[in-house]
């Protein structure tokens, strides 16, 4: 199964993998970053996964095998 993943040092926190997908992922409020939410499966949400992992500003979101 496919795993998601946010690269910590390119992500700026803009917020647009949560406002494309809040089901999945989500802002940090201490570090600023985003990630994935806990105890979600993300393959439930592909479109809008999908979505923001092609609209990242920094290209921060991707799976890992």
């Amino acid at each position: 199964m496919k795993k998601l993943k946010i690269d910590k040092d390119k992500c700026i926190g803009c917020g647009g993998c949560e406002f494309n997908c809040p089901e999945v992922f989500e802002i940090n409020i201490s570090s600023g970053k985003a990630e994935v939410k806990k105890d979600v499966n993300p393959a439930d949400y592909q479109e809008a996964v999908d979505r923001a992992i092609s609209e990242c500003p920094t290209k921060a979101i991707s799976y890992e095998e």
